[in-house]
Formats: C-alpha cells, structure tokens, sequence
C-alpha cells in the first residue's frame, strides 16, 4: 500500500499530536511549516507566546515557517514552490479561531455568519485537494469534552467537529493520538 499523502492528526491538548505530526516528516528539507494561530503579544499572554516559541524551537531548521489564515493561499504557495512538497498545517483549531476573529461575529447569531465560514472553509478544502504533495494536518479533537457554558465555546466546538469531518474526509489517513500513542482510524 502507498504512504498516506494526506493524512489529519487528531487529539486533546497536551496528547503528543504535534510531535506526533512532525515526526511523520521527519528527514524532509522540503517541509512548509503553516501556523494559522495567532501572532502571539508577548505582553498581554506570555503563556501563549511560550507555546509558540516552544513549538518554534523543536522545528528543524530547513523547514519554512508560514504564519497565516489564509492556509489555501499557504498550499497553493507551496505548490507553486515544489509541486512535491510537503506541508504541515497546525493547527485547525487555531484556524477556526483566526477566521472567526477575522469575521468580527464571535457575538453574531451563528446563522448570520456560518456561509461566510463556509466559504473559507471551501477555499480550505479546494486547496487541500489540489495540492499533489505531502499534507498533514493537526487539530483538536472537540466531541469528548463537556458543552460549553460560553456561547463562544460552544461556537468553536461545532465549527471545528464540521472542519474536522470535513477534511477526514479529504484524507488518506486519520491518526488519533492519545497519550502520545498514536491509532490508525
């Protein structure tokens, strides 16, 4: 059977799956690193900030760094870069936030706003088909914790539950880590 070209890496927070992603591209030069979270201010949250620049610091060298929401335009770049390489999007949970943030709806009816969600969720989706090389994905898996007494929360977990769904469904392989031990779905 041919490796997986496109595989998504699910799991909690603190369960191994980033490490577990990078390591699947191990021995890669031509890795494209795309960091949909936000820029961290390393005054108002150093706590978030120290995340990234841990995540920062275990990457190889080689690999390129790419920081933005707009992760078709991402793939797409590194298509026309090298047809053949690899990227690595982490994470989805961080992207679901950045395009809400971008819309300005976190306080919106979500029935206002979800097309236009949609809508970068397609865009998401096109480039992620068309992309010819390696793709691995990381994101949060929501639909094992309690229902959130924030509005906000519980808008974050549907959204990224029909992200998560929606690229499975793109994908050669689904990799759920737990505990740092990664299964096969």
């Amino acid at each position: 059977m041919p490796p997986a070209q496109k595989v998504l890496v699910t799991g909690g927070v603190r369960s191994g799956k980033s490490r577990h992603a990078e390591r699947l591209l191990a021995g890669r030069a031509d890795v494209s690193y795309v960091a949909p979270g936000p820029v961290p201010d390393r005054v108002a949250d150093p706590e978030w900030a120290a995340r990234v620049a841990a995540h920062q610091a275990g990457r190889p060298a080689g690999w390129r760094t790419v920081e933005t929401v707009d992760v078709g335009a991402a793939l797409a770049a590194a298509t026309e870069h090298d047809p053949q390489a690899a990227v690595l999007v982490d994470c989805l949970g961080t992207w679901v936030t950045g395009v809400v943030d971008a819309l300005g709806t976190w306080d919106q009816p979500l029935a206002a706003w979800r097309p236009r969600f949609e809508e970068h969720l397609d865009a998401l989706l096109a480039a992620w088909r068309a992309h010819p090389g390696l793709l691995v994905a990381v994101t949060n898996e929501v639909g094992w914790g309690l229902v959130s007494e924030h509005r906000s929360g519980r808008i974050f977990t549907d959204l990224l539950g029909g992200v998560n769904q929606a690229v499975a469904n793109e994908c050669d392989d689904v990799v759920l880590v737990v505990a740092g031990r990664a299964l096969h779905l």
